[in-house]
């Protein structure tokens, strides 16, 4: 087991034993399991999915973050996360909506990437509920 805690600027989020991490980092999509050899990485906004002791599966939305990973404990630090049950649907498509109309209407690099990264978030919000932008 790996004893789980997740961490954001509002204090701790979740603290729990898991048998799985799986998300996604800059490099791509893993799976950690009991007994890894150490590792810190940086991840990308995605559908983080814990598998629990009982086999069941939990996903949860992170808008990105940090993991650090040793001696079967692992810290997740991140700014946001929701799980899916927490997730208010009507205000994802409206975040969809908003980015893409930034979008369109950006002057300037750091304008678009802004815009990118609330469309990822949004997606990854909608993906992690099984609904699609509209």
């Amino acid at each position: 087991m790996i004893k789980l805690k997740i961490v954001t600027p509002e204090g701790r989020y979740l603290e729990e034993p898991v048998s799985a991490i799986h998300a996604k980092s800059v490099i791509g999509e893993f799976t950690l399991l009991s007994n890894h050899m150490p590792i810190l990485m940086s991840l990308v906004p995605c559908k983080l999915t814990l598998t629990l002791e009982n086999g069941q599966k939990e996903d949860y939305a992170i808008s990105g973050g940090v993991l650090h990973y040793d001696d079967n404990q692992a810290a997740l630090l991140t700014d946001a996360i929701e799980g899916k049950a927490e997730i208010d649907i009507p205000r994802a498509q409206a975040a969809y909506k908003r980015a893409r109309e930034r979008m369109e209407k950006c002057d300037s690099t750091a304008q678009m990437q802004r815009a990118e990264l609330a469309m990822k978030r949004a997606i990854n919000r909608l993906s992690v509920t099984g609904n699609q932008p509209q």
